[in-house]
Order: structure tokens, then C-alpha cells, then sequence
């Protein structure tokens, strides 16, 4: 078996908890599971976490089958391969969000950020602390067709729910 057939066996470490019905007035939590809660020990000394989550509601082999898609966001998108979309549907449905963080409780476990793109009981495959030097660059540039988007993570929240995307 060559390297790109091996199986990988991922754990989830916790979940998301989202506390509301609407995105701009509820309470989002990274819930850590208790054989991981030493995991969360000075994480509060960040100002932000980079979490990876698995898209579970689209982890199905048609969904996984996907590799090329018209991303539903953006002006004018057009068909793209699905590693230049942020799209759940893909191969290995795993997905990151950049969040500050507002709280980490070890003791009880979470996390708390202000908002993040997944759903409740999403699966949380992993955290890691944000670092400047390993996670911004500069001279960035995107496609085309995202030209409306907000430029900076702490302004999408609202314009990420102005888009009426629906749980599914």
C-alpha cells in the first residue's frame, strides 16, 4: 500500500457546544474531553487558537468523492478544485478556524470564543496556539471571486452570518 492509501486513524479530543439559536447572540465553547484537559494547561496565555475540526456532517463517501466544486460564496465563483475552496465536502472533511479566545477552564474543560464556523457537537480533532511566525504572512493575496469578503477574521463573524448559510 503506497502512502497516499494509508489509513489514518484520527481522535476526537472534544467537541463544539454552542449555547443559542442566533449566530451574532450565542456563546460558543470548545468543549476537551477529560483524558485531554492537561492539553488546555497556559493555552490562556494566547490571545488566539487555531482549531481543527471534522466536517461530521459531511463525512459521507459522496461528500469525500468531491474534487472539484462552485464554491457558494464570493462574486461570480467559478468551478475550482476543492483545495482552493475552504468547502467541508472534500476528501478528508477536516477544517480550521482561527478564534480568540475568550476563557480556557482546564478544570471544566473548554474553551470559550466569541464565534466559530462549525456546528454544535461538531467533532474537535485538535488545537494548536496561534504564533505569528508560523501562522501570518505577509503579501497575501486571494482569488477573484472572494474580492467582497471582510479582510480580517474579527469582522466575518457578522458578515459570515449575513449569508444565511443553513446547518445541513
Amino acid at each position: 500500500m503506497d502512502s497516499s492509501q494509508k489509513v489514518i486513524n484520527l481522535k476526537p479530543i472534544g467537541h463544539v457546544r454552542v449555547e443559542g439559536v442566533d449566530p451574532m447572540n450565542s456563546n460558543y465553547f470548545i468543549d476537551i474531553a477529560k483524558p485531554y484537559r492537561a492539553g488546555l494547561k497556559e493555552l490562556d496565555k494566547f490571545s488566539h487558537v487555531i482549531v481543527f475540526w471534522w466536517a461530521d456532517k459531511n463525512d459521507n463517501k459522496e461528500a469525500r468523492s468531491v474534487v472539484e466544486t462552485t464554491p457558494p460564496y464570493g462574486e461570480d465563483s467559478p468551478t475550482t478544485g476543492v483545495f482552493a475552496t475552504r468547502a467541508e465536502y472534500r476528501p478528508n472533511p477536516i477544517a480550521i478556524t482561527t478564534v480568540n479566545i475568550m476563557e480556557v477552564n482546564q478544570d471544566e474543560g473548554f474553551v470559550k470564543v466569541p464565534y466559530i464556523d462549525a456546528f454544535d457537537g461538531t467533532p474537535i480533532v485538535d488545537l494548536k496556539a496561534y504564533f505569528p511566525i508560523c501562522d501570518r504572512v505577509r503579501d497575501v493575496h486571494i482569488a477573484p471571486w472572494l474580492k467582497d469578503w471582510p479582510d480580517w477574521y474579527e469582522d466575518g463573524a457578522e458578515w459570515w452570518a449575513a449569508q444565511e448559510f443553513e446547518e445541513g
